[in-house]
This record gives C-alpha cells, structure tokens and sequence, in this order.
C-alpha cells in the first residue's frame, strides 16, 4: 500500500478544515501567529524542495525539519542577537529568525546550502548546515548533541570576561537537541556543567530546547524517558509545550526566554513534535514503522494545528491558509528550479581547505613578540608587568626548569592578552599538579584563571564557548590520556567551525595538555601516555610539543598568537618527565636549564618551523619531546666512538613541519628518526614518509616504543623506547655498506 505523502494529506486536510466559530478567543497576538505560520510553511516547503533538488541530481542533504517546524515560536521569542546553536531539524526557527532581520533571505540560504553552492552565505558550499553570521546562528553539526558543552561553555563566559563580546551583555544563548542526543554522554556531561555551575550560583543564561519527536532514527524513546530526565535536571527549570498547541507553545517560548534573560539561569523547554518523511531521504520507514502509525502521526502535523488556530480565532479561513501554503510553495520552487544547472561549487583543492589553510604570518609574528604593560603603564583592569611577577621577573631569577619557562610564560601571556584565560583541573588554587600554573590566581584573580569540574568535555566546551564570546582560552587537560573522553570537542566541534563556517566564526584556543611517558614511580596508562595520533589527524589544528625551557616560551607564545590572529586550534603538549629536569648527561651539570629571555630579546618559533640543537655531518637525529635529550646523550656518545651526530627538534607534530626540516636537514648523510609514540600510527611514519617523497638518497631508519600501554614501574621500560636502542639504531646507520 502506497503512503500518503504529508504534503497530500496537509492539502487535503486544508481544505476541509471548518471555518472559524463564532466567539473565539485569541490566546496569542494575530500578527504573531501569522509569522509563525509563515515560518513554518518556508521550512515545509524547503524540505519537499531539497527532496526535489536530489531527484535533479543539485542536491546533497534531505535530512529535514518536516513536523518540527514548532519550533520557529521559540525564534519568536528571543532576539536576532541572541547566539543560537540549533538541531540539524530547526529549519522553523532558522525561518523565524531570518523573518527577523530585514534583508534576510532564507530560501534562497537553504536551497544553496543543501547544493552545496558556493552562495551559502555560511559554510561558502562545504555542508548544509544552519548558520548565518548576520542572524546569530552559529553552525552546528549537532548529530550527537556534540554542540551542547560549547552552548554551556557561551553560557557560562557571557558576562564573565572583561573582553568585548560580539552579543548583548543580557544575551540568551538558545540550543536546540533530539530527544535521542539526550541519550549521548555529550548532553549529559554538558547539562551536568551547567546544573554544577548554578549550583554554585554562576550565572548561566541558556536555554536549551529538547526537539522530542520520540524516534532516533528506527529507535523509539520509551514513554516518559525524556520528561523524567529534563525535569529532574539540577538547576534547571523546566517547561512543557506541545507543538500542536501554537498558543500555549508561543506564550511558553516568551515565557521562558523572558525568565532566562531576566534572571540569568537555564531553563530547558521539552517541546514534542513529530518526525515527517523518515530520519532522512535514504530512510526506509516502512522497514520499522507501519503503515498506521505513519498515517496516526499526521494529526499531529503542526502546520495543520496552527491553520486551525488561525481559523478558529478568524484570522484565516480554511481557504486562505491553503492559498498561503500553495504560494509558500511557489516561491520556494521557484527559487530551487532557478538553482538547476546554475550552482557554483568549490572546484579545486584550495578553495576547499582556504578556511584550514588561511596565514596571516606577519600579524601572527607581531602578536607573538608583544610584550605585556610595565607597571607604570598599568590600569585599574590590568596588571604592569613587574608587579605579576611579585617584583621579580622571570628573566633576573637565573636558569629554569621547563615547568618554571612555562609558568613564566603562562604569566606573561596573561599580561599580553587581557582577555585570556586559564583554567582546568586544579590550575588555580593548587598551581596545578606539576605548580605549572602556580600563582597565576593570585596575579591575575579568579576571573582569569579559575578551577574547573572534573570533566575534560566541559573543559573544552568552556574554552569553545569562551572563544566564541572573545575570550582567549588556555584550558588544561591534566593529562594526555584524558584527553581521549572528550577528543570530539576538538575534532568535531573545536576543529571543524573554521572550516564549516567559511571563516565567518572562529574559536581560537590553546590546549595545554601535560603528557607523553618516562614518568619515574607514576603510574600506569593515564599518567604515561605516548600516543598523540588524534591530534594530528585534525585538519587546521596546530600541535605544537615542548622539549626545552628555552624555547618553550616562545613556542607557546607562537600558538597564542596563532589563536587570536587566525582562530587557529592549537595543543601545547608539555612532557611531563622533563618538567623539574635540570641536568643532561651528569647530575649536577644544570645542563637541562634555561635563561627567561628578556622582552627585548624575545624571538619567534614560527608554526612549521625546526630547531637545530646540535649540528652534526655524519648522523642527523630528527625527534621532538623527550627524544631530544636522550638523542643529545645518544650523540655524544657516538662523539666517543668518532662519529658527528646532529640533533634536530622537530617543535611542531602538526602540520608536519616539512619544508624546514628539509632544509635543516641540508646534506644531510644519513637519517635516524627517534619516536617515543608507539610504532603504529606514530609521527615517525610521517617524518619517513615526507623524507621518502622528498627523494632523500642516504640511509634513512626509525626507532619506535612498542605499541601497547605503558604499564606501572619498571615494567614500562620494556616498552618505552630507550637510550639503548636509539644508540643501536645510530651505530647500525653508521656503519659502512
């Protein structure tokens, strides 16, 4: 048996609709109800567009909104200024919002996004997508509820930073979801840092909006499920609306984004709708739900709910809401007919990548060398440069350790950036595990650098949503295998908004991240962690590794300057077993110490740049981390054995700093690539790979740790790459033949 479409039945039912009855009363203003109406009508008719424009083969994503067009009243409710982060089905509110702002053109938006044009006017043709910078609505995949820490992380720093922001200072930050992404750890971790910032009466003006349509894809939420979990959320108060109740819904949505505005503390809205045409045009729904239910769930079209609420008050006869859908229908097909052999798209691989791939060097060079105020240059709402330091500059206290050029560093960061931030895992009361940030609280207060919950997802969707606010995120995850409970928010959220955004919203940070192994008596796989693969296989993010207290400092001023100048995503990656070394080849001989520059003699680390730390003719050995000091041991016992070896750091592991190792490499004779990620997946393979397409002619080798997990004690030496095996391998190269 062949389905009603929705389309059919919605005319049919329009048509037979009964005319207004005397004496009704208008719950909600006529002109109101109207706008909503004609939102809804767009996002319907764009969706059976997008379809059509796939059969014309000009189309690529019909993934849409049908049933959840109710959502449009909660765009109604707020301003076009407020940041919106919506659900791949809020094609209603994203109508809504453009209905908003004169000059808008929605339809046209819509239909060259989904053709993947270069004239949608967000992504610029790389995916359809709900954004527009002149809208406020900033693009969000939204699959997993993936945008939800970066709503809270908004939230939370709207109001906070002294920085200018791009939103009203009584802003509301609107976030839309399926009732299926509650589900995901994502929007329980999220809703979690939310109710745990008000619990300590942070303000936090969000309003999330729970699309309840009761299927995830074939999966039906059990009854009940949705309600139970958002009107049990701590901090939150709750709301109700049914999506086939336009006045109870629009006189809900004004009362809950007045109540966030007003009182600056989350509400979430459990609105229920209904899913039209499948999960997506490739789904089969009558391979899980039957022909009934489809057919049931048709009276609960909104559309049809508002065209009788229009008719029931007198505002439109049955016949004139049809004609308005019929006309709604002309202009959308009109437009998408107009696309047919006529879209533009990215054609070459630069156009592609433009937004991953954009430099601005000389203004990154410039910001990198900027020097904070001296005291006598010192504002109420900034701190000189003398008085941060408590009167003693890093560059008069002798040599440091790398935690102490570190936190040297992080200090004069936050002097040349008012609006940068720290904070993390016990960063601020503490100093950090490793004193890495000790006394930056007390130099620069609470609001600068502040301790955060134990949840590295809400960490970084802190420093997502404080970029998007103008802040300056340094956030920390205190060690590197923790990263991987929330690498998402890097690779999915973090990573992708250049690129999906065309440019137009960037949210430059810099992760500082205490890892890699060699810890001695420090337990096990979460404290000793080597593996770095997914950091380098983010497109666009900078990964950038500290060896040495005296280019630390200005690798992580290099990433800073890469965040404010070009949004740039980058990881500080610190090796924790070098944090307090002081000596290199004796005990005693401080040779793993470093002067603090003085301001004035400040230098660059440019992104995709090497450091030569010893020269050699007969054997260059490249690695980065540890690997630099056990290779510089390594070389100076072949030194013994009569045979030059040079040591060159690679500084950065993404993008792979090609060009300059090449050139530092020079005439290089023979090649050892020293690695202490494990061998699979490891940066070695890369270094090898690069040299062999460059048509090095000499002996080329690597040396690896094992890949497995770094056990407790001495157990890890069986594993870890060793100063033993990197000699073995050196002598191995040299040896004639």
């Amino acid at each position: 048996m062949t389905v009603e479409s929705v389309d059919e039945h919605l005319v049919r039912r329009l048509a037979s609709l009964s005319p207004a009855s005397p004496g009704g009363a208008v719950d909600v203003e006529p002109d109101l109800l109207l706008r909503y109406f004609d939102a809804q009508l767009q996002a319907r008719h764009l969706d059976l567009a997008l379809r059509w424009l796939q059969s014309q083969r000009e189309g690529f994503y019909t993934i849409g909104s049908s049933g959840h067009e109710s959502n449009a009243a909660v765009a109604l409710a707020l301003r076009p200024t407020d940041p919106a982060l919506l659900h791949y089905r809020s094609g209603g509110f994203y109508a809504a919002r453009a209905g908003q702002v004169p000059g808008s053109t929605p339809i046209t938006d819509v239909l060259h996004s989904a053709a993947a044009s270069t004239r949608d006017p967000i992504s610029g043709g790389r995916h359809k997508v709900f954004g527009h910078r002149a809208l406020s609505i900033i693009p969000q995949t939204s699959t997993i509820a993936s945008h939800l820490p970066r709503a809270m992380g908004l939230a939370f720093a709207l109001g906070r930073s002294a920085a200018p922001t791009p939103f009203p200072t009584d802003a509301v930050v609107v976030c839309s979801f399926g009732d299926a992404s509650l589900n995901h750890s994502t929007a329980a971790g999220a809703l979690n840092a939310v109710g745990y910032s008000v619990h300590q009466g942070l303000p936090m003006p969000l309003l999330l909006v729970c699309e309840d349509n009761a299927i995830g894809i074939s999966t039906r939420t059990p009854r009940g499920w949705v309600r139970q979990v958002l009107s049990s959320l701590p901090g939150f108060e709750y709301a109700h609306a049914d999506g086939t109740d336009p006045g109870h819904l629009l006189t809900t949505a004004a009362e809950v984004a007045a109540a966030v505005r007003t009182r600056r503390r989350p509400v979430v809205l459990h609105l229920e709708t209904v899913r039209f045409m499948g999960h997506a045009g490739s789904d089969a729904e009558l391979a899980y739900r039957s022909h009934s239910e489809i057919i049931a769930d048709y009276a609960r079209d909104p559309i049809l709910a508002t065209a009788s609420a229009l008719a029931r008050h007198g505002i439109l006869t049955p016949a004139e809401s049809l004609d308005r859908y019929e006309n709604t229908r002309k202009l959308v097909m009109d437009e998408a007919r107009s696309l047919i052999g006529t879209v533009r798209r990215l054609s070459d691989p630069p156009a592609v990548t433009a937004p991953l791939t954009e430099r601005h060097v000389a203004d990154v060079r410039a910001a990198s060398l900027r020097v904070g105020p001296p005291d006598a240059a010192a504002t109420p709402a900034t701190t000189g440069r003398a008085a941060a330091f408590g009167g003693r500059p890093p560059e008069t206290r002798g040599p440091l350790t790398l935690a102490q050029s570190i936190n040297a560093a992080l200090h004069d960061a936050l002097l040349t950036w008012p609006n940068a931030q720290v904070f993390g895992e016990d960063v601020a009361r503490k100093g950090g595990v490793y004193g890495v940030t000790r006394g930056l609280r007390k130099a620069f207060g609470g609001s600068r650098v502040f301790d955060t919950l134990l949840d590295e997802q809400s960490i970084l969707g802190l420093a997502l949503g404080g970029a998007l606010a103008g802040t300056l995120p340094i956030p920390e995850i205190q060690y590197l295998a923790y990263l991987h409970n929330a690498e998402d928010q890097l690779r999915g959220e973090a990573g992708s908004l250049r690129f999906f955004s065309n440019g137009q919203y960037r949210n430059g940070m810099v992760v500082r991240i205490a890892g890699l192994a060699y810890q001695k008596g420090f337990g096990g796989h979460f404290h000793n962690d080597n593996s770095v693969a997914v950091l380098r296989d983010i497109p666009g993010l900078a990964l950038a590794v500290a060896s040495h207290p005296g280019s630390a400092p200005a690798l992580l001023r290099q990433c800073l300057a890469l965040a404010e100048r070009e949004g740039r995503v980058c990881v500080f990656l610190e090796p924790i077993a070098l944090y307090h070394t002081r000596d290199l080849h004796t005990d005693g001989d401080g040779r793993w110490l470093a002067r603090y520059a003085e301001p004035a003699d400040w230098t660059e680390a440019p992104l995709g740049s090497v450091r030569t730390v010893r020269e050699g003719a007969d054997l260059t050995i490249v690695t980065f981390g540890n690997g630099v000091p056990m290779s510089l041991r390594v070389a100076e016992a072949l030194a013994h054995d009569g045979a030059q070896a040079g040591v060159v750091d690679l500084q950065w592991l993404a993008p792979l700093p090609v060009d300059s190792l090449r050139t530092a490499l020079g005439n290089a004779e023979r090649i050892l690539v020293v690695d202490e990620t494990r061998a699979s997946g490891s940066v070695s393979d890369a270094v090898v790979a690069a040299l062999t397409d460059a048509h090095f002619p000499g002996p080329l080798a690597r040396v690896n740790s094992l890949d497995s997990y770094i056990p407790l004690g001495p157990a890890a030496d069986q594993v870890l790459l060793s100063e033993a095996q990197i000699l073995h391998a050196a002598r191995t190269l040299l040896q004639p033949g």
